[in-house]
């Protein structure tokens, strides 16, 4: 160890706390004794055993609010310091917003822990400091955990000590919350903030682009004295440095004692690998895009567990985010299809058109893109120049000769904001929910002409109205269906449609969406390429 900076280094381990993002905060009991004791065995003297937090009205586990009660519950070793963290903006915006009040609210009484850590971003420095004031004792340890730092300017950073030096705050951590720092920009940010904080810091890493350890071990060397860490690295989006490496890198500066690494080695393979291969958390290709591009872990960590967004969706969805303010998460973006097809009715609406006008009666041709389109393309060219079909392109994808192709459906937000440039250069109609779509990406559509039907999204339903549908979820084909139904076409016919081994959810989806539409319709569906979907099949020479 080359560092003599420091004398000690205090390990927190937040593992119950990070981790909870994974399982929301639903630790079983038994679990949490095992692991307080081995944290105890390890050496290890602080653990953060979650939050502290109001009520809410989705239901988390102990963990999210770890109140005295729950506490009172465990077998907790008798030197291990316990904390909680406490998200500085619940303090600031609950009720009536009365910080005091508040604070007290959560912490009616402080002999149950040891330390408390206040979550908060730069911005809600000056009135998040209140809090400390509030909850200092002399035996209580207060913390404070800065987020997104590494979105600072110098001068900014350089004033966190002097907006903080006047308050009873014992540390001084910062996180990377976007798991995006260089070990050059964590020394340039520790420096920044000794020029004016005088106090131990500590750093709090995140793992998106395999720069958690490397960047504690610059942090040490700088003379950084805590440092966060989780077991296996369980934590939200990619996790953290492992708790298990710091024990093992940093030995002598966490104990004067030997460390026994057979208590978490046990308690790794017992509880929290089961645990990893369940949840599969750890860094990715994603998140280290998300670390590159400022776009904050959670964005990765609900896309990856969300049945509907194959890798491809999973790619069009982190172009978007580039254009967005996502470095702080916003479940409305995430929702965005989910939320708008749900309301009712669109805000302003205009001219709609009737899908019966032109397609009574006429067989529909839906262009999927598996590969047994790309293998059929000149077979399905002739088919069509022969049968005439009305023929739907899903979206932009491209395949056939564009000029065989009668309409583009299209409803899917994020597929439209990340393309909507390459709509300048084609001139086939589109069909889309007009009055819910942006007015800056119908702009790009003004060489297109547009035909709109609006559509809504109800849970196992298929409703086939004049001007609009009603659909069982925000998928695009389900959108065509919707139009064929609503035009009262005589047949459809599928091309390029087979399951997909990279996205099982939305296979499903699209079996569930084929077996309503058959109970809530009368028009046949048949693929003339082969699928796996339980639709009959109709030869393309006919």
């Amino acid at each position: 160890m080359k560092n003599k900076k420091i004398k000690s280094l205090n390990l927190l381990d937040c593992t119950l706390r990070d981790g909870g993002y994974y399982n929301n905060w639903d630790f079983d009991i038994e679990l949490i004794n095992q692991y307080l004791l081995a944290m105890h065995k390890s050496g290890i003297k602080f653990v953060e055993l979650g939050f502290r937090g109001f009520p809410s009205l989705s239901y988390k586990g102990p963990c999210a609010y770890t109140t005295d009660q729950f506490l009172r519950l465990l077998k907790i070793p008798r030197k291990l310091k316990i904390g909680v963290m406490v998200n500085a903006s619940e303090i600031i915006n609950y009720g009536k917003g009365d910080i005091i009040a508040n604070t007290k609210k959560l912490f009616p009484n402080k002999d149950m822990i040891d330390f408390v850590r206040v979550a908060c971003h730069f911005e809600e420095l000056d009135v998040a400091a209140k809090i400390s004031s509030t909850l200092k004792t002399e035996r209580l340890k207060i913390i404070y955990n800065v987020m997104q730092c590494s979105e600072r300017l110098d001068k900014e950073i350089e004033t966190i000590g002097i907006k903080l030096n006047k308050f009873p705050i014992d540390v001084l951590y910062f996180a990377d919350s976007m798991g995006s720092l260089s070990s050059v920009q964590t020394s340039e940010i520790i420096n920044l903030i000794k020029k004016n904080w005088k106090k131990e810091i500590g750093i709090h890493t995140h793992d998106n682009m395999l720069r958690a350890f490397t960047n504690t071990d610059q942090a040490i060397m700088e003379g950084v004295s805590w440092v966060d860490g989780t077991v296996t690295g369980m934590g939200r989006g990619p996790g953290n440095i492992k708790t298990e490496y710091l024990l093992i890198n940093y030995q002598n500066l966490i104990s004067r004692k030997k460390i026994d690494f057979l208590p978490i080695l046990k308690l790794i393979e017992k509880y929290f690998q089961p645990l990893l291969q369940k949840y599969n958390w750890g860094t990715n290709p994603f998140y280290f895009m998300a670390g590159v591009n400022g776009i904050h872990p959670t964005f990765i960590q609900d896309i990856l567990k969300d049945h509907r967004y194959s890798i491809s969706d999973k790619l069009l969805f982190i172009d978007h985010l580039k254009l967005t303010k996502s470095n702080k998460f916003d479940k409305n973006l995430l929702d965005i299809d989910r939320n708008l097809y749900k309301l009712p009715k669109p805000s302003i609406e205009t001219k709609k058109w009737v899908p019966s006008s032109k397609l009574k009666n006429k067989t529909i041709l839906i262009l999927g893109n598996s590969p047994t389109l790309k293998k059929n393309i000149k077979l399905l060219e002739s088919f069509i120049k022969r049968k005439k079909p009305v023929v739907f392109g899903l979206n932009l994808q491209k395949s056939i000769n564009e000029k065989l192709i009668n309409y583009r459906v299209v409803c899917n937000l994020f597929r439209l904001l990340t393309d909507k440039n390459k709509y300048k250069s084609t001139f086939t109609k589109i069909i889309l929910p007009k009055d819910r779509i942006q007015k800056n990406i119908l702009n790009s559509m003004k060489k297109n002409k547009i035909f709109n039907v609006d559509l809504r999204v109800s849970e196992g339903e298929f409703i086939f109205k004049n001007d609009s549908v009603i659909i069982p979820n925000s998928l695009v084909f389900s959108y065509a269906l919707g139009i064929a139904g609503s035009g009262q076409a005589s047949e459809i016919l599928l091309a390029g449609f087979g399951s997909s081994a990279e996205n099982e959810g939305k296979n499903i989806d699209m079996e569930r969406t084929l077996e309503i539409f058959s109970i809530k319709s009368k028009i046949k569906i048949s693929s003339i390429t082969n699928t796996n979907y339980k639709v009959d099949l109709k030869s393309i020479y006919d």
